[in-house]
Parts: structure tokens; C-alpha cells; sequence
């Protein structure tokens, strides 16, 4: 069995499947059952100030079939005393001593009110802080949250006053409602981050009634943005993941979140450049004993490739990860059709016909069979035909040697002397 111990900033935990601070981690009992089931780790709903929440407060986008494709939720931090949550921290540390619990925390940009939480955290025993600087909804009227995370100067200074009074390693949780997070990681790293995690939740409305044109959810016929979380975010997030890994000036480590539901997604992140993973939606939706497959699954794809330690994946895809002028313009992939396996639905022919490159031909085979073929000369390896298709291995994509030798766009502009924006950065 592979080791899946992890090490991020100097938080040791069993394996790199902590539950997200959200509903699952509002309480000790929740947590306790969920280092039952197998996580390693949990970060706890974020304390703060005693707030009032609403109901309804959750909507689900659904998709082709797929239950809660997106997640959508107006709920805000604790609605519990403070100091009722420390009470139950120390309880669950005490029970699980070698489990991580993380305290997510949120206070109004005052340096006496980082001082005076994190202190109260440490004395219970947590093992490091993730100081909520995502937060899109409610928090963030009250000027924390992302309006704090929105604003670098506001992340280094805040993250600083943490770093005074923390002694155990403090983790700064990004928003991605910004336009460049790199930006706010680069500002953490000013102010003293042991390390970051991303992304919270993405500003959405999941829907519209259109009979009683309510926003769903809504609140007495008013409803509100919310954080948008679970599969359909997973891209923007392992994006942003990859953005701050191959950032030189953002040298810590990573906590991966974002519509992460099984093994794979989370080997993903870790080959993107996270050291854990934090899962909110996927429990939400199958409860806390789908970490016993991600456990497996993870354990079963190391020994088969002979990896000993789970730390040995941590950013092993970084460096494929660059900009657009730096592809190579002289590689080429063209599409072929395995007409074995092909059921002659046509998808592939109609959505290049209608909105590709027109290089699928339908043909009759000898005994006036319906046949599908490529032109190869006109084929752009777009991929659009393969990804419609509903058949795996009806088409392949097949590398075809250009005989040229790789050529950049940064490389074909700088010959002919011209500056491109991305040198400029």
C-alpha cells in the first residue's frame, strides 16, 4: 500500500481528503463521524462573529441526468458561538488526535480581532488556520470575505496580523471572483502564508422559476447571489490551481477545492500542484463514506504506477501547464473514425458540417453500408467530433508528424523582431 500521508506547510495528516469548511464541518459530531468514515482532515466551518441565516438556502443546477452538476448556496459562517465550536474542536482533536482539523476563521479587518481569534483557536488544539478571504455572499456586504479577498492590500495586511499572534501554520483561502488570482496569492505570500487554498465559491444565480418568476432559491419571493461550488467549477478551479503552482513568486504550498467528487478529480489537483484536497459538494450530495472510495482509488493508481508516497504526484503536470504562445504551431492531430465501432449516429458529421471545418464525409462502404470518413488534408484536430460522440474509441485522434520542427508563437514573433504582450508581463 502506498503511503498517502501528506505535509502541507508542516500540517501532517493521514491522507489529502479533508472536507471543506461548509455545512459538513459545523459541528464536532459531523466531523467525528466523518474521520470515521476516513478523512483525513477536516477545515471547520468558519467561525466568527454569531450570525443569523435564512432559509432556503441551497438550489442545485441539474444537468443532462446528472443530479447537482452545480451547487449553489446563500448560507453564511457559523451561525454557533464561538465558543460553543471551541469546545467541540478540543472534543474532536482530543478523539482524533492524529486527524487534522483546520479552523477556518473570518473577523473585520482589525488587527485586534486577529490577534484575539486566533489565539482563542490555538488554545483548543487545531493543527493551522485558513483565514476566509472567499467568502461571495453576506459576509462580503459587511465588508470581509471576498471583499476583503478582492483587494491585495487587504489580503497582505490581514494575513500579517494573523501571522503575528499564529503559531501554528496559517493557510489563506482565495475568492476567484477576481480577474487575476495570482494576484491575491502573490499579496498572501507578502503578508507571511504558510500556504493558500482554492478556490471558494464563484458568484451565481443558479436559476429562475419561470412560472412564479422567483430566483431560485429566494427568501419570501427575494432572492440574492450566492457561492457557486461542485463538478461544474472543477475546470475554473484546477486552472487557478495550475495559475499560482507555476507562479515563481508564489513558492507555498496548495490546498486544492473545487468540484472535486472522486479519486481522479483529486489526482488531478495534486498533479496540478495542490498537497490536499478539500471536498465540500460531493459529501453534501453522497455523504461522508465516498472518501473510502477515494482512498482506494487513489491507493490502487499509485501502486499500479509504482509510486511509493502520495507526495510524490504534488505537481508533476506544472510544468505542461504554460501560456498560449508557447504551443507548439506546428503540431498536428487529425481525427479518425473506427467504423467497426462507429453506430452511425452522425453526430460527428452534423456538428462538423454545421459548426467545424466541414471534413466529414458520409460515404457508402461496398455493400451500401453508411460510412463515415475524415479527409485528413482539411481536418484541424479541433477535437469537436470526438467529443460529441457517444462512443468510446469510435474516434481517435491520431498525431500526424508535420516533419516541421516545433515552432512557438513567441518564437515566430520574436524572429520577425515583434514584442509580444506575454513577454511583457
Amino acid at each position: 500500500m502506498a503511503d498517502l500521508r501528506i505535509n502541507l506547510a508542516g500540517i501532517e495528516s493521514p491522507n489529502p481528503f479533508w472536507l471543506a469548511s461548509a455545512p459538513p464541518t459545523n459541528s464536532g459530531y459531523q466531523v467525528q463521524r466523518a474521520f470515521e468514515a476516513g478523512w483525513g482532515g477536516a477545515v471547520w466551518k468558519t467561525l466568527g462573529d454569531p450570525i443569523l441565516n435564512v432559509t432556503s438556502r441551497f438550489a442545485a443546477v441539474s444537468f443532462n441526468g446528472q443530479r447537482v452538476a452545480g451547487f449553489n448556496n446563500i448560507e453564511l459562517i457559523t451561525d454557533r458561538p464561538l465558543e460553543v465550536n471551541l469546545k467541540e474542536i478540543y472534543e474532536t482533536k482530543k478523539r482524533f488526535p492524529n486527524h487534522t482539523i483546520i479552523a477556518s476563521l473570518m473577523v473585520e479587518p482589525s488587527q485586534e480581532k486577529w490577534h484575539e481569534i486566533v489565539k482563542k483557536v490555538e488554545d483548543v488544539g487545531v493543527d493551522g488556520l485558513e483565514l476566509n478571504f472567499g467568502c461571495p455572499h453576506g459576509m462580503a456586504e459587511r465588508g470581509m470575505g471576498s471583499a476583503s479577498g478582492q483587494v491585495p492590500e487587504l489580503v497582505e495586511k490581514q494575513t500579517y496580523w494573523a501571522k503575528e499572534a499564529a503559531k501554528t501554520p496559517v493557510i489563506v483561502k482565495l475568492t476567484p471572483n477576481i480577474t487575476d488570482i495570482t494576484v491575491t496569492a502573490e499579496a498572501a505570500v507578502k503578508g507571511g502564508a504558510d500556504a493558500i487554498s482554492m478556490i471558494n465559491t464563484i458568484n451565481s444565480l443558479a436559476g429562475v422559476d419561470i412560472d412564479s418568476w422567483n430566483t431560485i432559491p429566494h427568501v419570501g419571493g427575494i432572492g440574492a447571489h450566492g457561492g457557486y461550488c461542485g463538478p461544474a467549477v472543477k475546470p475554473i478551479a484546477l486552472h487557478m490551481v495550475g495559475e499560482c503552482a507555476r507562479n515563481p513568486r508564489i513558492n507555498i504550498p496548495i490546498s486544492g477545492i473545487g468540484g472535486i467528487s472522486n479519486w481522479k478529480n483529486a489526482v488531478e489537483f495534486l498533479l496540478m500542484g495542490a498537497t490536499s484536497v478539500q471536498v465540500c459538494t460531493a459529501a453534501m450530495h453522497h455523504g461522508f463514506r465516498i472518501v473510502e472510495d477515494m482512498i482506494e482509488g487513489l491507493d490502487h493508481y499509485l501502486d499500479e504506477r509504482g509510486i511509493a508516497s502520495v507526495m510524490d504526484l504534488v505537481g508533476k503536470s506544472v510544468e505542461k501547464y504554460s501560456n498560449w504562445g508557447d504551443l507548439d504551431l506546428n503540431y498536428k492531430v487529425v481525427a479518425q473514425i473506427n467504423n467497426d465501432i462507429c453506430i452511425n449516429c452522425n453526430k460527428c458529421h452534423i456538428a462538423c458540417e454545421d459548426t467545424s471545418h466541414q471534413c466529414i464525409d458520409m460515404l457508402k462502404d461496398p455493400s451500401g453500408n453508411s460510412l463515415l470518413k475524415v479527409r485528413e488534408e482539411d481536418c484541424v484536430g479541433c477535437n469537436l467530433c470526438a467529443i460529441v460522440c457517444p462512443v468510446d474509441g469510435a474516434i481517435d485522434m491520431i498525431e500526424i508528424p508535420s516533419g516541421l520542427p516545433p515552432m512557438t508563437w513567441n518564437e515566430r514573433q520574436a524572429a520577425l523582431g515583434v514584442v509580444s504582450c506575454e513577454s511583457n508581463k
